[in-house]
């Protein structure tokens, strides 16, 4: 899954000591534009913070998972990045005005072609 906004915060990051070792944690605030602009809190983990280099106001897309799990009859949920990706960064193959390249070519008729029907 993908959500593509804006960076409107940094959270500190966290660091601390788990059963396998050290880990690091940082948290960001995306805001994704529609009608109802909607605010994300998504977590980086490990060498995925160094690899994002984010900024306020940086536009991104980040490719996610969503996990749930309980605790003391709880059910907590966080959504984890596992890419991030700058707009028009150099790893975008693709030009900004492409579109969507998954669609079929659109086949236009003049009215004198719409009658060559065979059936």
């Amino acid at each position: 899954m993908e959500l593509t906004g804006t960076v409107i915060a940094l959270l500190p990051e966290v660091a601390g000591q788990g059963k396998n070792g050290t880990w690091r944690k940082r948290e960001f605030i995306l805001e994704i534009p529609s009608q109802y602009p909607k605010k994300v809190c998504i977590s980086l983990w490990g060498d995925k913070i160094d690899q994002a280099n984010l900024q306020v106001n940086d536009s991104v897309t980040a490719s996610i998972d969503v996990e749930s799990r309980e605790y003391n009859s709880r059910w907590y949920t966080e959504i984890k990045a596992w890419k991030v990706e700058k707009a028009g960064s150099a790893g975008s193959s693709a030009p900004a005005s492409s579109g969507n390249s998954s669609l079929p070519p659109v086949t236009t008729f003049n009215s004198d072609e719409s009658d060559d029907l065979p059936f």
